[in-house]
């Protein structure tokens, strides 16, 4: 029981192991940090069954790194961050098409609309808001995530590299006094 209220290896270790899995991806900064951006910027989106499709074709139009736009939409996009997510993106986009509450007085039954698939009658009160709404903080977001990941990256390569031609030149160093 104390394993699921308090994990022996703290909250915070998914969160870095898929950042290590990020800079560890063989592809260029750019390429991995338009990936993460790609997977961040379609997660705000509210089509949740095609978020990685959605992604994989951004990744792919932009050079982006399909496995890094994998990681960036489980990252960001999960069932802790969606409700915080679908909230923000409804009241954004309200206020961007300068909608006041119409639903006052009236309720819509989401489960049924989603069961029975009335697109048309879904679109208006609940998807055309969020769809609007959740291009500000996408675009916001996934600007700040490439160019953070994008030095991240750049930075763990060149750290990495530089480790490996230490090591290739020790072991030189060594055959070479080895022979003498």
């Amino acid at each position: 029981m104390r394993e699921v209220l308090w994990p022996r290896k703290g909250f915070l270790r998914p969160l870095r192991y898929l950042t290590m899995r990020v800079l560890r991806l063989t592809a260029s900064p750019h390429a991995v940090a338009m990936g993460v951006a790609a997977g961040i910027f379609v997660s705000w989106t509210p089509f949740i069954g095609v978020h990685f499709v959605m992604a994989f074709v951004l990744s792919y139009l932009f050079s982006g790194n399909m496995v890094a736009a994998a990681l960036g939409c489980a990252a960001f996009g999960n069932p802790l961050t969606y409700p915080f997510i679908w909230g923000a993106t409804w009241e954004i986009g309200h206020l961007l098409l300068a909608r006041q509450d119409t639903m006052q007085g009236h309720s819509i039954d989401l489960g049924a609309l989603f069961h029975e698939l009335h697109f048309s009658e879904l679109w208006r009160p609940v998807l055309e808001p969020m769809l609007i709404g959740s291009i500000p903080p996408a675009l916001l977001t996934s600007v700040i995530v490439y160019f953070g990941t994008f030095y991240a990256v750049k930075g763990f390569q060149t750290r990495r590299r530089e480790r490996l031609m230490e090591r290739a030149r020790m072991r030189l160093l060594d055959a070479v006094q080895e022979t003498v």
